[in-house]
Parts: structure tokens; C-alpha cells; sequence
């Protein structure tokens, strides 16, 4: 009833909003914007061209989109030279459950912090497809990321299973029909609405099994 399962990765595999919120905040610093309370909350799913909207339209920096993206890229790149904050059990959890499914990854993150990221903890060769958000139209909470990911798999998107751990990504993996598993962000806590559309709640990603997520399949129906 799964015939593959797809990863988010902020948040999910990686404890990364801190390092993403140190980058974006040094840009807006660096460049004649202001930071909001409301910032972090308000970017989480926005692919790259979305978020660096935002730090211009909504957080008042004097650069161009395509700058700022390039800005907290580089920021990101060097964070992950430097160590690649895994989340407990992470890494465990993708190479059993590569074990039984193909996997991939739809992330909102760029494509060289993605590459990045999976090449220092190990995982490239776990995933057979991996997708930006910078590759499609849309960033979450839209499905579009996930469809693709289902598309570069050869899968149905209903035949799959996604690993979310944002409201913006609960809601996306939803919306692109699959089964939704939520890894709770405890810095972040997703919305109520939200986590309510999962089939699985599990408090860290090292609990995934092959055996919760067929038996959260057959819960689904």
C-alpha cells in the first residue's frame, strides 16, 4: 500500500531553523532590513524565491531577490562545512526504510544546501530522487515539491508516504494525497489543523519503522 517514502529535510532529518535564521538574520542585518517576530513562523515551506521575496517586501532588504537568495546560501554552505546539525536517529531511520522503499526528499531548501547536506551526513546515495523547492512553481504549503518528487519516483503521489514536520509541510504532503507522518518541530510546533492530518505522529524520525508505517497505511484504508 507504500511504495515509497518521501522526506522532508528541515526539521525533519536536520535541526536546521536556527541555522537558517542566523543566515537570513545576518542578510537582513547586513543590508538594511528589520527582523519580525512573526519571520521565522511565516518562511517555513517558502522555496527560496518566496522567502527571498519576503526579507525584501516584508522585512525591508535593499537587495534584489536573486542576491539574497545567493547571500544566505553561501551563509548555509559554510554553516554545513563547519557541521551538519543531524537530528537524532536521522540517519538510521533513512538507511532502514531505504531498506524497503525507494526514497526521496522534497525540501524546501536550495539545491546546493540540499546536495550539501545529504552528501556531509552520509545519505546521498540513500535517496533515488531528490526535488527543490527552487524546481517547482509553488513551495509548500502547495503539493507541488511532493508531486514531483512522486513523479521523479515513478510512484502515485497516493502511494506514497511523507515525513513532515511543519504545519506548511503537513499541509502540502495532504494536499499532494499522501500519507502524512508527523515528526512533531518542538521549536515550531505545527498547528492543531494541521498536525491533524496525519496518519502517524511520531515524536522523533529515529521511531520510524517499515512496520508503523504499513500499519499506519492500513489505519488509512
Amino acid at each position: 500500500m507504500v511504495d515509497a517514502v518521501i522526506f522532508d529535510l528541515d526539521g525533519v532529518l536536520i535541526d536546521s531553523e536556527s541555522v537558517w535564521d542566523a543566515a537570513r538574520r545576518a542578510v537582513v542585518a547586513d543590508n538594511g532590513g528589520s527582523w519580525t517576530e512573526t519571520a521565522t513562523r511565516a518562511m517555513q515551506g517558502m522555496s527560496s524565491p518566496e522567502w527571498s521575496r519576503y526579507l525584501r517586501d516584508e522585512l525591508g532588504v535593499e537587495l534584489d531577490p536573486d542576491e539574497i537568495s545567493r547571500q544566505v546560501v553561501e551563509r548555509m554552505l559554510a554553516a554545513y562545512e563547519r557541521e551538519v546539525p543531524l537530528l537524532p536517529g536521522a540517519v538510521q531511520a533513512v538507511r532502514r526504510l531505504a531498506e524497503r522503499w525507494p526514497l526521496g526528499l522534497a525540501s524546501s531548501a536550495n539545491r546546493p544546501v540540499i546536495d550539501a547536506a545529504l552528501q556531509s551526513a552520509g545519505l546521498a546515495g540513500c535517496f533515488a530522487a531528490t526535488v527543490s523547492g527552487d524546481e517547482v512553481a509553488r513551495g509548500k504549503p502547495s503539493p507541488d515539491v511532493y508531486l514531483e518528487a512522486a513523479r521523479k519516483l515513478s510512484v502515485e503521489a497516493g502511494q506514497a508516504a511523507a515525513v513532515e514536520d511543519s504545519s506548511n509541510g503537513l499541509r502540502a504532503a495532504a494536499a499532494a494525497g499522501m500519507l502524512v507522518i508527523a515528526v512533531p518541530n518542538r521549536e515550531f510546533p505545527p498547528a492543531d489543523d494541521a498536525l491533524a492530518l496525519a496518519s502517524l505522529v511520531v515524536q522523533s524520525v529515529g521511531e520510524l519503522t517499515p512496520e508503523l508505517i504499513e500499519d499506519a497505511a492500513v489505519r488509512r484504508g
